[in-house]
Formats: C-alpha cells, sequence, structure tokens
C-alpha cells in the first residue's frame, strides 16, 4: 500500500534503516538514502513516498532537492518482496510527485551493481547522465603538512557570495537557498591573505561525517590546498570519536580520485545517476 508521506516520524526512520539493513546484506555496496536530509523533512510537503505491506514497511522512494541543481531521487525495496511491482509502483508515483513539485527531470541514483535498478530506469526512458564513486575513510587519514597561513572557518551568511562562486566554477551551479550556519551540515570557508579560496560542507550523520560541496578557487588549485583542507576535517572528526568520513567523486575526475585515496579513503560502491524527463 502506498503512503504519501508528510515529514518522518522516529518510528518510520527505524523502519527505514532496518528496510536500508537488509537490502545492503542482499545486495552490498551502498544506498545514498541522505540520512541527514530525511531526519530533517518538513511536515507541510511530501517528499518519500512508502510502501508498506501488513503494516511493515518493505518499499521506499525520496525526493532531495539540492539548491539549484536537479533533484535527485533514490529508493528501495525488500529483498523478499522484489518482483511483485513495487518499484515500479513507487517510481510512477515519483513521476507523479515530481510533476506536482514542478520538476521537469530528476536524477535517479543506482548502485551499478544493480541490474533491476538500471533496468527500471532505462525503462522509462533514462538515460545516464553521470557516475560517481563513493569513498569513505577508516581510521585516522594520512599524516602530512599543513599551511598555517590558511584558515579553515565556519562560513556565515555573509560569505555566501563567495561559496556561490566557488561551488558555480566547480560544479556548474550555484548552491541555492541553503543554510551555511546548520549545525548538522556547517559549510566551511577557507581562506589565504583576506581572500576566500575553498569551501566544502561536513554532514553529520549517523553513519559519520560526510564532505560535500568540496570545491578550491580554480586559480590556486594544484598547490595541495585541498589535500591540506581534507587532511583537516578527517583529522577533526578523528578526534571527535567519529569512525568514518565518507564523501562521492566522480568516476572521471582521476585528480580527485588519487587525492582521496592517498589520504586513505577507500571504495565502497560505484552509483550511476540516470536523467529521467517528465
Amino acid at each position: 500500500m502506498l503512503e504519501r508521506s508528510r515529514g518522518l516520524s522516529a518510528d518510520t526512520l527505524t523502519s527505514l534503516a532496518l528496510l536500508e539493513a537488509a537490502t545492503i546484506a542482499a545486495d552490498g555496496g551502498r544506498l545514498k538514502l541522505e540520512w541527514g536530509a530525511l531526519g530533517n523533512r518538513p511536515d507541510d510537503e511530501v517528499r518519500d513516498l512508502l510502501w508498506r505491506v501488513d503494516g511493515e514497511l518493505v518499499g521506499f522512494a525520496g525526493h532531495y532537492a539540492f539548491g539549484s541543481a536537479t533533484p535527485e531521487v533514490t529508493g528501495m525495496v525488500h529483498p523478499a518482496h522484489r518482483r511483485r511491482g513495487i518499484a515500479t509502483a513507487l517510481f510512477d508515483a515519483m513521476l507523479q510527485l515530481c510533476g506536482e513539485r514542478g520538476d521537469r527531470r530528476f536524477l535517479l541514483v543506482t548502485p551499478r551493481s544493480s541490474c533491476a535498478a538500471k533496468q527500471l530506469a532505462t525503462s522509462h526512458g533514462g538515460t545516464l547522465d553521470h557516475s560517481e564513486h563513493a569513498l569513505a575513510l577508516l581510521g585516522p587519514v594520512a599524516d602530512g603538512p599543513s599551511d598555517p597561513s590558511i584558515s579553515l572557518r565556519a562560513a556565515t551568511a555573509a560569505d555566501a557570495d563567495d561559496v556561490d562562486r566557488l561551488v558555480t566554477a566547480a560544479f556548474g551551479h550555484a548552491l541555492g537557498q541553503i543554510d551555511l550556519e546548520s549545525i548538522d551540515e556547517p559549510t566551511l570557508v577557507a581562506e589565504l591573505d583576506g581572500a576566500t579560496i575553498a569551501t566544502l560542507r561536513v554532514h553529520h550523520t549517523k553513519d559519520g561525517w560526510g564532505v560535500y560541496g568540496f570545491a578550491v578557487d580554480p586559480a590556486r588549485q594544484g598547490r595541495g590546498i585541498g589535500r591540506d583542507l581534507l587532511r583537516r576535517v578527517c583529522r577533526e572528526a578523528h578526534a571527535a570519536g567519529v569512525e568514518r568520513v565518507h564523501l562521492e567523486v566522480s568516476v572521471d575526475n582521476d585528480r580527485a580520485l588519487g587525492l582521496y585515496t592517498s589520504l586513505g579513503f577507500a571504495h565502497e560502491a560505484t552509483e550511476d545517476y540516470y536523467d529521467v524527463a517528465l
């Protein structure tokens, strides 16, 4: 039975965690569920679709909007309830929801290991947009120097223009309306000689810290700044008792991939993003 959820209760979040565990146990890899976003869903709009059988949560599809970027959709069906049309029903319901929200398209995030997810995307006209490797650091980061002339601090609302400039240069679009001073997902900025030269977001979740929106001024790349800043964040995480730091990198970005692996990050999964037009 389909349920259009306005916000997610604590019980539903617990059920989602159990569904995620059962899915990963069967398929391996990971699911990009964005737990920080799920735990802060607004109560006045529908962003998630749930499928229950006899009261048990067996299917899920979530809509994630990140600023001005194309929204993303991810989902899962319990292994014991597959091949019963649940995934297709959730997908069709998500198409309707996206239409109601005014989306013209969305990116369906699928684990590369899942042939069924790829088939679902392509059968609805989805085309591969890009792919990313999910990496994780377990334990301390590789040691190395830090440049004392570069400061790293929490961003404030006054940094919005600089953050947008750096993110747009790196990813082709601005972040849009986000809370730079969020407690659960703070934005950091790095400064050198009074100029803002880099930015990143640190997402605090039950799975550890996630690093997103990592952008270094193109004019200053290749000088070890990104390595220095990421090492600082990982050291802070380790000092705070965080056991896992994770991030994503484009499969085509060999330079960034080399940086992350040299610091101790290891490959967890590869995810394909299928562009689905409404």
